[in-house]
């Protein structure tokens, strides 16, 4: 069964000095988030950007996907700690994802673990999303 998800937001003004706010999502779980073109160009900022949020969304992803095949592989994980860093260029878009995960998974090699982590940026639904980002890195680790 498909799933729709939705997010609502509210735009003022123009590119570089306007501002908007992710009013709504659909499971209510966050809202009221301010974006504006500071965030998405500028380093200390507290407001959000959409680099940010998909950044988000691909480290969530990408650790359900790793989690999966390593259960269906039959060594499940203790604990997966996924950061993704989306890189912006102003004028070109996005032009980098570096995807960083440690895990802790009992009764698995560091090349096992390194082979279900490529399968899973390879599969997670977000990352064949973004198969357009000219340059995807991924940084896997077993940890004891």
């Amino acid at each position: 069964m498909a799933t729709d998800r939705t997010a609502e937001v509210t735009w003022h003004g123009d590119l570089m000095s306007g501002s908007g706010r992710i009013d709504s999502v659909t499971s209510g779980a966050f809202g009221s988030l301010d974006v504006d073109w500071r965030a998405r160009s500028e380093d200390g900022q507290t407001k959000t950007s959409p680099e940010e949020l998909i950044a988000a969304a691909h480290a969530a992803c990408f650790s359900m996907a790793l989690s999966n095949g390593l259960a269906q592989s039959g060594h499940p994980a203790d604990e997966l700690k996924t950061s993704a860093t989306v890189t912006f260029q102003p004028g070109e878009g996005i032009t980098k994802i570096a995807l960083h995960v440690a895990g802790k998974v009992p009764g698995t090699s560091g090349e096992e673990f390194r082979q279900a982590a490529e399968t899973a940026v390879a599969n997670c639904p977000v990352s064949k999303a973004l198969a357009g980002v000219p340059d995807i890195t991924l940084d896997a680790r077993l940890e004891g």
